[in-house]
């Protein structure tokens, strides 16, 4: 039986930042990962995600230079080519976080891990055999996997899931993606970009369903000048595949037909035969680990990342990996507050968002207002050739709660956006804040200075 003093399940973001912080610490460590290091973000998330959007990016700044009648041309993406590169760039990032963890003295463990009581877990390897750890403590950071609604599982033939879609062998002809989230939204603009016909089937009332209605519409509207079919407010009944194509069934009775589908409706925990009650924890309706103010699931146990469902993003998670292992080591005693959590949707057109919705500045009562610049008054967004879209600024009384953004490479707005809503930075205070210009983060202070207008329920 091995002992340490913590075991660490999972080798996402969330789980490898706690177990460097707590190796550099002095505590031994050990980090056991199921499938491959560096998580879910690393191997068929996050990363593989944008690299296939960093190929296709030239496209959309070619496109909205065509419109305006500045350049024209054809950029052509070897697509094999750049899934190649995608798997050396994986393997190869996941190679260096683990020697990383070794060097610090991290014990790497591969199998899958089994919490047995509040201070051991059972680690079973391919191969079969086993072997149990004690720990002081055990850190749980599994992380999520795709959800799926009854009726419309990923059959991983013509209906996939996301894993699926990133490793799919050729672009298909046609895609419907159900689901207009983060995911959704990126993978619809990578494979329209491809050349595949895409259609974005969203049950909310407008696409980015987490977002305010004035970002979601107008993405809907901007997607469908580019040639993407977007259609919101109708849930699905169905999802299989038939004759060898995705054939999707609307509650108005339409149907869609299309060589591949993507489910996109979600994440899930990964609590499933992690014996997570076994070492104390409780979960909630939807399989999440319950955790306290300091990410305590159970007197030894802490839960950190999507697992817990506080906020499913990978710098979430290692942000509260992070913290963890702080008060473990006792250099951090406060309770965990995340502080504004940064949000962003990649792709041609862009999401960036800091901080709360006027919707959700609504539910906390007292007067909302909001702000708005166009982007079409900003230089470096006409540069760029598409210049749609705006910055929108949410105040809830006089304090400044939320920036987000809607348009082309508005994601690069997002670490001045939360130093500006850290600091306050509004009214006379602005002036401490010197903008560089021309820059495209000129269009949030426009956003900061503009007329504020009133919003209701």
């Amino acid at each position: 039986m091995n002992t340490f003093d913590v075991v660490v399940i999972g080798g996402g973001p969330g789980g490898s930042k706690a177990a460097g912080i707590l190796a550099r610490g002095g505590k031994s460590v050990a980090l056991v990962e199921g499938s491959h290091m560096g998580g879910v973000c690393l191997n068929c998330g996050c990363i593989p995600t944008k690299l296939l959007l960093g190929a296709t990016a030239p496209k959309g700044l070619l496109r909205g230079l065509e419109r305006q009648r500045v350049a024209k041309g054809t950029i052509e993406v070897d697509y094999d080519a750049l899934q190649k590169r995608i798997q050396r760039f994986v393997k190869g990032s996941a190679q260096a976080l683990s020697k990383n963890l070794e060097q610090l003295g991290v014990t790497l463990m591969e199998g899958h891990a089994v919490c047995t009581g509040p201070n051991e877990v059972l680690v079973t390897g391919e191969d079969g055999n086993s072997q149990t750890l004690q720990a002081q403590h055990i850190i749980l950071a599994g992380g999520s996997r795709s959800a799926a609604f009854p009726g419309m599982a990923p059959d991983h033939d013509a209906v996939l899931d996301s894993t699926d879609m990133l490793r799919i062998a050729a672009v298909p002809e046609s895609l419907i993606v159900v689901g207009a989230g983060a995911i959704g939204l990126e993978m619809a603009d990578f494979f329209s970009a491809m050349g595949s016909k895409v259609t974005v089937v969203e049950a909310a009332p407008h696409l980015a369903p987490t977002e305010d209605a004035d970002i979601g519409q107008e993405m809907a509207k901007l997607l469908g000048k580019a040639g993407i079919t977007c259609i919101s407010g109708i849930k699905a009944t169905s999802l299989t595949t038939s004759n060898g194509m995705a054939m999707l069934t609307l509650e108005d009775g339409r149907e869609l037909t299309a060589a591949k589908a993507l489910v996109a409706v979600g994440r899930t925990p990964n609590t499933y035969g992690l014996g997570a009650e076994s070492a104390g924890c409780a979960l909630k309706a939807r399989g999440y680990v319950a955790v306290d103010d300091y990410l305590m699931a159970a007197p030894t146990v802490y839960a950190i990342g999507d697992i817990n469902g506080q906020t499913l993003l990978a710098h979430a998670a290692e942000h509260q990996g992070a913290y963890v292992a702080q008060h473990i080591l006792g250099t951090q005693t406060a309770p965990y507050i995340s502080g504004p959590v940064p949000s962003c949707v990649y792709g041609s057109l862009e999401i960036m968002r800091v901080g709360i919705t006027a919707k959700q500045a609504l539910a906390l009562g007292g007067e909302v207002t909001v702000a708005k610049a166009q982007l079409m008054g900003n230089a470096i967004a006409q540069a760029g050739g598409d210049a749609s879209g705006f910055v929108k600024v949410v105040w809830h009384n006089e304090t400044l709660v939320g920036i987000a953004a809607l348009g082309h490479g508005v994601s690069h707005l997002v670490t001045a956006a939360q130093l500006l809503l850290l600091g306050q930075y509004h009214g006379d205070a602005l002036h401490s804040f010197m903008f560089a210009h021309p820059t495209l983060d000129e269009a949030l202070h426009a956003a900061l200075e503009a007329p504020r207008e009133v919003v209701s329920a």
